[in-house]
């Protein structure tokens, strides 16, 4: 892996110059933009502060940036994550959360050793899209509180969301205008501006500039500590094995969201760069960056797409581009803390709502919907339920349990059609047949015969009677040890009837099970063949001899 690590780095900077320092500065630029606003309302939204969230991305554009497994990966705190970071916080503290960072790295490291880099392909896309829903609207309740300069209780979203009813709400009118004022902002920014100012950006610095001359009476970000080192951060002290122990699942959702996003986020953007993400290697470093940040006192990071492809549409040449945004952040933080101290907690808040509706996949979900995929909604639903009740983690088992039952269910049908010998067909194909064979029936079999498939198949067949029975099995892809049981006792059954059973077109590794399994034993191996043409000439030509 480091061998490979040196050789992707000398062809990445192979001919750098000024005019490829050049696109990284000013996508690096362009990314810290982005992400000044995000990381500040995602510091806060997983419960922490917005100087957790800034120490988050600057260490993880530093280090993650560094060693990721592609040159566009851009890292830092995300709303997804955030969104479990939340729960955590309410039940461990922020202590909790730094223990669950530093395991969750080790998981993740542990991980693109043992190679599991493809892993995100297992998981099919309405489980996805259904968990991301799922984590907008956990982010989009989580931060109610904060845009209606409301009170709630209770440790998850919907638990908060349920105190209303029992705390009253009451909301703060000049919080809900500087949140409204937010979201318009954003939504009404023209597209094209983007380019030279963020929406998000945009957003908080008009009402910042508005509330610092109203000087209303609303939340604020609070003191932003200028330094690397601030008083809540993880401690060698902290770290016991009965704290690890109770940590280990948050620790594992961390690392399942971190491994999904970033591996997600890597495959996007490598199609729209054409370069090709080495996905191991790249949770080797999310996993590095996660062990190294609670340190500092920061939240779990994995690569964000949407900074990830601000980045790769600004231009950018190498993984500098991350380094520089990180290093703008930095400048920002000791150079800025005294204005970002003032931002108006509902203006965060206001920018996580239009993140959290952004971040659904509407063209994937308008796309199960309007062609009406039974299968593909229930996944959706069922997986984005989970996530807003239970956890990431739980979700992604839901969604993929199942997917994989909807898969039986689907497949344990083998499609069997029983066929006469038709001699004028084959002679028109230029095969001559000889003899008549009205005691022969051919029975074409299609799809995988494994556990669910059995008991259907082997009813099917055994109502079948005659002489010779011919299976053609080209269309059986595959056989599990369940199918070839149930044909090894239905061959044993056949010849004790006095029925002759040949096989055709059988493949490779079908016929390497049956040998196994001893079909070939009983049915003969001579009573093979490569097709149903070849079997019945046989026939013919043993019948010449016997004559």
């Amino acid at each position: 892996m480091l061998r490979q690590y040196v050789r992707d780095l000398q062809s990445e900077f192979a001919g750098y110059g000024t005019a490829k320092l050049r696109r990284d500065l000013m996508a690096g630029i362009t990314v810290t933009a982005v992400a000044l606003p995000l990381s500040l309302a995602f510091g806060v939204s997983s419960g922490a502060d917005a100087a957790a969230g800034l120490i988050t991305a600057i260490l993880a554009g530093l280090i993650i940036s560094m060693l990721s497994g592609a040159s566009y990966q851009i890292s830092g705190p995300t709303g997804a994550m955030s969104a479990i970071l939340i729960a955590i916080v309410a039940q461990y503290g922020l202590e909790g959360v730094f223990i669950a960072c530093l395991l969750a790295g080790i998981i993740l490291v542990l991980a693109g050793i043992l190679k599991f880099g493809r892993v995100v392909s297992i998981i099919p896309m309405p489980v996805i899209t259904g968990f991301t829903s799922g984590i907008a609207i956990i982010i989009a309740l989580g931060q109610v509180d904060n845009f209606f300069g409301v009170q709630s209780a209770g440790e998850t979203a919907i638990e908060k969301v349920m105190s209303y009813f029992e705390l009253g709400f009451h909301p703060d009118w000049a919080t809900v205008a500087i949140g409204v004022l937010t979201v318009l902002i954003m939504i009404f920014w023209p597209k094209n501006w983007n380019a030279i100012i963020p929406s998000s950006l945009a957003a908080l610095l008009v009402v910042l500039g508005l509330n610092m001359v109203l000087k209303l009476p609303v939340d604020v970000v609070g003191d932003i500590p200028k330094t690397f080192f601030p008083e809540n951060r993880l401690a060698f002290g902290d770290l016991s094995l009965a704290k690890m122990e109770g940590l280990l699942w948050p620790a594992i959702s961390i690392a399942a969201l971190g491994m999904i996003e970033s591996l997600l986020c890597g495959a996007s953007a490598g199609r729209m760069t054409g370069e090709k993400m080495n996905g191991d290697r790249e949770l080797v470093a999310q996993g590095i960056g996660n062990m190294i940040i609670p340190f500092f006192g920061g939240v779990p990071a994995t690569a964000a797409i949407a900074r990830t492809s601000v980045a790769i549409k600004a231009g950018m040449a190498t993984r500098l581009t991350g380094i520089f945004h990180a290093v703008g952040l930095l400048l920002s933080m000791f150079l800025l803390s005294p204005i970002m101290s003032a931002i108006p907690m509902s203006a965060l808040a206001g920018i996580l709502m239009v993140t959290a509706w952004r971040m659904n996949e509407w063209e994937s979900i308008h796309y199960f919907f309007s062609r009406k995929f039974g299968g593909a909604i229930m996944k959706f639903s069922l997986t984005l339920a989970a996530t807003v009740v239970f956890d990431l983690t739980v979700a992604i088992v839901v969604g993929i349990v199942l997917s994989a039952i909807l898969f039986v269910i689907n497949s344990a049908e083998v499609e069997m059609n029983i066929s006469k010998i038709d001699n004028d067909k084959l002679k028109e194909k230029g095969i001559s047949i000889c003899e008549d064979h009205d005691h022969v029936r051919v029975i074409y079999l299609t799809g995988p015969i494994f556990f669910a498939t059995v008991h259907s198949l082997t009813k099917r067949l055994e109502d079948a009677h005659q002489g010779v029975m011919i299976l053609s099995m080209r269309g059986v892809s595959s056989i599990d040890t369940s199918g070839v049981q149930a044909m090894l006792e239905f061959c044993e059954a056949k010849k004790q009837e006095g029925i002759t059973i040949v096989f055709s077109g059988v493949q490779a590794n079908v016929l390497k099970r049956f040998e196994k399994g001893g079909v070939l034993d009983v049915v003969g191996r001579d009573h093979v063949y490569w097709s149903t043409d070849l079997a019945l000439a046989q026939m013919d030509m043993n019948q010449s001899k016997a004559v």
